[in-house]
């Protein structure tokens, strides 16, 4: 898939993206979504994913795989963060890290590369020459 879009948009939307995502993974759930927190943290890696591979990866496996690895390192880093806020503002603002949290992150980026390679697969073998 080709979006017909610059690649400075791309950019400034990825970078605000990124940005609106670490102020949201900074913060405490409400407690009606605490019981979901599993979900929701594979739901959105899930979803990060598409969107990153939709606006750069186009069919190639190793923007792909570049975007897998790098959407890993942000949910270690960000559950690091996490922790790190703590101490640094002197109160807590989110919680700890969570290994569970990661486990999570690491199974939506799995899933969606399933359905990813699938529909590559499929793209070429039914590529029209």
């Amino acid at each position: 898939m080709d979006l017909k879009l610059s690649k400075t948009f791309k950019i400034v939307l990825a970078i605000v993206c990124i940005f609106l995502s670490i102020v949201g993974f900074m913060l405490k759930l409400p407690r009606a979504f605490r019981g979901h927190d599993r979900a929701m943290h594979a739901g959105f890696y899930f979803l990060a994913a598409g969107f990153f591979n939709v606006l750069f990866a186009g069919k190639s496996l190793w923007r792909h795989g570049i975007i897998f690895a790098l959407l890993f390192a942000f949910s270690v880093a960000i559950e690091h963060a996490q922790e790190y806020s703590n101490t640094l503002l002197g109160r807590t603002i989110h919680g700890r890290y969570d290994p569970e949290d990661v486990k999570y992150n690491l199974k939506g980026l799995i899933y969606f590369s399933g359905v990813w390679l699938v529909w590559w697969v499929l793209s070429k073998l039914f590529k029209k020459e």
